[in-house]
Order: C-alpha cells, then structure tokens, then sequence
C-alpha cells in the first residue's frame, strides 16, 4: 500500500495527480534489486528526508512529501541517464577547428554504421529499429559503440615524479593536488578506505594534497558519493567549489541536478565545479565482492591485501610486498556486481568534464579524455606535470564501449534514446519493467 494510502483512509483527500512517494522509487529500484548507490535521491532530497541505511542503501528517515524529485534524478528511475550527455554542449575553440573537422568526419561514419545497423536490425526482427533496440537488439557483431563522444582533447598520459599509492598513470590525483595549490578548488570528493572495514571505500571530502594522496588507489564498491554533499561540518570558505571523483552514473545524476537548479536541502550540489567520471563497466557490492568471493571463498584475509585492481579483464589481488596473490578473469566475480550497473550504457562517462581510466593506454599510463570547457580548464592546471602521447588505442575505448551497450540493450526494459525527454515517468516505467526479472516489487504492509 502506497504511502499517501494512509492519509487517504483517514481524511478522504484524494492524493494530488502526478505525485511520486520514495515508496515508489524504492519498490520500483531499491528493493528490485537496481540500486546503483550513487545516492542522487539522497542529494536531490529537498527536506532531507533519505539517508543511508546500514547495508548501504537508501532509507527514508523522515516523512516524505512526495516531491518526485528522488525519483527523477535517480539513473535507474525517473532521469533517462543518456540524456545527460547533450545537456550542454560545449563550444568549439577557434585553436581546435582542425581536431572538430576531423571528429564531425568520424561522427559521419559513425552515423552511417548507425543506418546500416538500423537496416539490419528491422531486416532480422521484422519490427522498427528503435523498438527493436528497446527489446534488447542492437550494436551486431562488428559494430562499434558511439565512438569516445563529445571531447575536446585525448591523451594517454601519467605524472612525471611518481605521487605514491596512484592508480596507472597517476592523472587525477595530479589533477586534483594542482586545482588545490592553485586555488582552483576547496576540496574533492573521494573515496578512502574505511577505518573500521578493510578493503571498503567510503566518500571523503578531500581538502589537501596529502588527503589526495591518502585517497589514491581504487576501491570497487560504491559510496553512494552523492549523499555525502551536505559540506556544512567541513571548513570551507563560503560558496566553495568542489571536485567530483565517482562513476558515470553520479556525473550523470550531478549534471541533471545543476541543468535543473533546485533546493535541495543541506546537498550543496551547486558547489560540484568538476566532475572527474572513472571508467566503469560495473561497480560491485563490497560484502559480495571482498568478503564473500574474496575473503571467504578464496580464503585470503582481508588484512594481507596490499592492492585491489581490475585491469584489461583481469581482477588482481595484491599482498603488501608487490606480489600477487590471485589474478582471475573479472567475469568470475559478476555475480557481486551491483545488478542495476547491466542497465548503464555509459562505460566512458559521457556526461563528466573529464573521462579517465586505463583502457586504451599502455600499462602504468591513463587514457584522458577532456570532454567540457571546464574540464580543458581544469587540465591546463596540471599539463606541465605530465607525460602526453596521442591516445595509444582509442579503438580499444570504442571496442568496450560497444561490449557494455550491448549489454545494457538487452537489460534495459526501456527505450534507449539520447534524444528523449530528461525525465520518465514513473507510470511509463512501470508499463516498461513489469513482468520483467526487474519488475517492481509490490509490498501487501502499509508504509508510515
């Protein structure tokens, strides 16, 4: 029973049209089995009334007001993610009229590819390509993705002098500790390693370089990092402006909040100035992933680990002295990933300022990719502390980009349309996923 069902049976009021309760996004994402953690409804919240339960996933703590908002701007309810991509784009710079001319060729190939699978599709299916796309066909064998998306600039690169405890080239930490001497931002919001729970990442607002530094290296799980920009317990100087480190989903929920200017309680979404998305193809619940699979199925304490990291389809665990002590294919370690990451089509975080990760660049090196005004800004300031090459294989990008949209196309019950409406309704969703194995899940108790 809904949550307005109660007032309905003691007042008589009928419930205003149009009004979505967190009750709906938590049968229709939460308790289906689709929460991504990236905590967008607890940002988006205008009274504060979600917060964060003790297994990590959102929880209401106060009354609702059935404002809808947690349900528009959570990726996997109400905000059509691949929308956020063309929320603004950026303009073209006189000095990059040459590099444009030559992506706009390639956006021309692209979209012919994209017309002849169309032709191939309705040939096989019998149906219209976009609704046979919204039944899980699409990107044939031998078909790419979109191409790397809207960039201004591409490198593989890593920092000069070697910043201890880095990921592969060491680039955003670079970045991050170079925005902090100058100036450029307050602080950045990471994720570190929890002081009661090895091996679980935790968001940390980041205000130096040493707690950069301290924050270097990957953790699998997600923080719900959006839940944690309530800035008011930190010292920061008014109107401060933050950088956010997270996975294509919390740049696509962060985007869709600034395009779309609210209250939204204590988060201090407007603070976010940059948005640093690290390329993801899935991210993994931490007790199925480090405790279940790791700890106790592979037997290797917790304690022992050094390093954690997931490179070229490899999952590699390191002991404390460098050497490793299992490397397995990531494919052994699906079943701890977070269901809802099958319904992302955004691999390389179309939506952020700037893209990075290892794909597409030699070991020990980063693939950047500079995608908005203010993520060429942004870079300017640590230029000079890296090493810059063309980027070494950006059809290794294309490549696993094409891998997770095909994946995404056969889970998305949804259409899946860049050019769509930013927001779907909740009705729409449910005509969508019902009768699906990610169908909402109806409750018989009456919700307080």
């Amino acid at each position: 029973m809904a949550g307005f069902d109660i007032r309905d049976m003691m007042n008589d009021i009928e419930e205003a049209p149009g009004k979505v309760w967190f009750w709906d996004l938590e049968k229709a994402v939460i308790d289906a089995d689709r929460c991504v953690q990236c905590g967008a409804c607890v940002a988006a919240c205008p009274t504060d009334s979600i917060g964060i339960a003790d297994d990590d996933l959102p929880t209401l703590v106060k009354m609702c007001t059935g404002c809808s908002l947690c349900w528009d701007f959570c990726p996997r309810g109400g905000l059509r993610h691949e929308a956020t991509w063309k929320l603004e784009d950026p303009e073209v710079p006189d000095s990059a009229e040459g590099l444009f001319r030559k992506e706009t060729e390639e956006e021309e190939a692209d979209a012919s590819l994209r017309r002849l699978e169309d032709q191939n599709l309705e040939k096989i299916t019998g149906d219209n390509a976009a609704a046979a796309r919204a039944k899980g066909f699409g990107l044939l064998e031998g078909v790419s993705g979109t191409g790397l998306g809207t960039v201004r600039e591409t490198y593989t690169a890593r920092v000069k002098r070697d910043i201890p405890g880095v990921q592969d080239g060491g680039v955003v930490s670079a970045l991050l500790i170079s925005l902090l001497e100058k100036g450029e931002i307050d602080g950045a919001l990471l994720a570190r390693e929890s002081e009661t729970t090895p091996w679980k990442g935790e968001a940390y607002l980041a205000t130096t370089p040493e707690e950069v530094i301290e924050c270097a290296g990957s953790f699998y799980n997600q923080t719900l990092a959006l839940g944690h920009l309530d800035l008011s317990g930190y010292s920061l100087p008014p109107n401060p402006r933050i950088a956010v480190v997270g996975t294509p989903c919390e740049t696509e929920a962060i985007k869709a909040m600034q395009a779309r200017p609210w209250s939204w309680g204590s988060s201090n979404v407007e603070a976010v100035t940059l948005t640093v998305a690290l390329l993801c193809t899935k991210s993994f619940d931490y007790e199925k992933l480090m405790v279940e699979e790791v700890s106790e199925r592979r037997g290797v304490p917790l304690s022992d680990i050094g390093r954690v990291d997931i490179i070229r389809g490899k999952f590699i665990v390191q002991g404390h002295d460098g050497g490793t002590i299992f490397e397995e294919p990531i494919k052994n370690f699906h079943g701890a990933a977070l269901k809802g990451c099958d319904e992302c089509a955004d691999f390389m975080g179309h939506a952020a300022d700037i893209s990075v990760g290892s794909v597409g660049s030699a070991d020990g090196y980063s693939s950047v990719l500079v995608r908005s005004e203010e993520g060429a800004f942004a870079f300017e300031a640590v230029r000079e502390k890296l090493e810059l090459r063309e980027l070494d294989k950006p059809e290794a990008l294309d490549k696993l980009d094409g891998l997770d949209k095909r994946i995404a196309f056969k889970t998305l019950a949804r259409e899946f349309d860049p050019d769509a409406p930013l927001f779907i309704d909740f009705e729409e969703h449910l005509a969508n996923y019902r009768g699906t194995d990610r169908a909402p899940v109806e409750h018989d108790a009456v919700r307080y």
